[in-house]
């Protein structure tokens, strides 16, 4: 019989595990803490559990861990990346990144992608599968405990696209911010969706307190269509009327991720349209050089990236140019994966 991931289980799931073995109900929040808090990568680890419990957990529940395969350090900004290897063999990424306010992880929620957009390294190799939440969770607890760093933000912006994954991501937001184990702020943590209208619905619904990250990367739909094929399926209209949904129903604004690519989407005509498209909601646009990638003709640089954003600002609209981190090591998703597989 396959074991179940048992970092998947919320606390209430736990709890029904512990009592179906007919132990006591306190003995939930032992293990969420042992899990959750301490960490721990076996069921052995956990001193105040009985031999017997741990037993019976081993049988049925596995603590799924990841293994480190590689592990680059930028001389620039000391942003770490890691490829990890799953239980199955597969291989995801995980980067560390260093701030003023802190670490920060940005994790995969999918081995490969299927969204197909054209510029971006992790959909060359092709989907896979989803991730559990248990192998979410652990790429930040297995990178913190590796790193001696503690994480302080979440980024859901690594290999894959979480709403495509969405209960697995759900439940991992629900498990990283129960206060019995790690206790999270869902402030701290960002989520990225290419625009799954029906998804960002969903977790409008939810109310978590995210900050949600789309990636528009064009202000319209001839040219979005192209580089971004979910375009096809939810255009611009339909996917800025579920962002004013979102933020009617959250309060929270939204980040517009817009990856700059010199000659496709950076003329001041699309500063332009993209002004036309933002104009009084509550947002923040994020410029991004794309990252330049060998099977793609992608390219940027920070001088162009900065016009950009000067045309935008002149317009009024909130915007940021994000630094690139670990430009040194390769850090854009996707690219280690790659090279490794290869």
């Amino acid at each position: 019989m396959e074991r179940k991931d048992i970092l998947s289980l919320s606390f209430e799931e736990l709890s029904g595990v512990i009592e179906e073995m007919g132990e006591k109900k306190f003995r939930a929040k032992q293990i969420f803490s042992w899990l959750h808090c301490k960490k721990v990568s076996d069921f052995s680890q956990m001193t105040d559990i009985s031999l017997s419990l741990r037993t019976k957990l081993g049988e049925k529940y596995c603590i799924n861990s990841l293994k480190i395969v590689r592990r680059l350090e930028s001389k620039r900004d000391n942003t770490l990346k890691y490829l990890c290897e799953l239980e199955d063999g597969n291989h995801i990424e995980c980067v560390l990144m260093e701030y003023h306010h802190g670490n920060s992880i940005c994790i995969s929620t999918q081995v490969g992608c299927k969204m197909g957009c054209t510029f971006c390294a992790s959909t060359i190799a092709g989907y896979r599968r989803d991730l559990t939440a248990g192998e979410m969770l652990s790429q930040v607890y297995r990178i913190e405990d590796n790193s001696h760093r503690h994480i302080d933000s979440i980024v859901l912006m690594g290999i894959g696209e979480p709403l495509d994954n969405f209960d697995n991501t759900c439940r991992f937001l629900d498990n990283i911010s129960d206060a019995r184990g790690r206790g999270m702020s869902l402030r701290h943590v960002s989520v990225s969706t290419c625009g799954i209208v029906p998804r960002i619905r969903e977790l409008a619904e939810k109310k978590y307190g995210i900050t949600l990250s789309v990636s528009l990367h064009c202000p319209d739909n001839e040219g979005r269509s192209r580089i971004m094929p979910v375009n096809r399926r939810y255009d611009i209209d339909e996917l800025m009327k579920a962002c004013r949904e979102y933020t009617d129903a959250t309060g929270r604004r939204i980040s517009f991720e817009y990856a700059v690519m010199n000659g496709v989407n950076d003329s001041r005509e699309d500063a332009k349209k993209l002004y036309g498209l933002l104009k009084g909601f509550m947002c923040h646009v994020n410029l991004i050089p794309v990252n330049e990638v060998k099977e793609t003709e992608y390219k940027a640089d920070r001088h162009s990236v900065e016009v950009f954003a000067k045309m935008l600002s002149d317009y009024g609209l909130n915007v940021t140019v994000r630094r690139t981190l670990g430009a040194d090591i390769d850090a854009a998703c996707g690219q280690l994966r790659r090279e490794y597989e290869i």
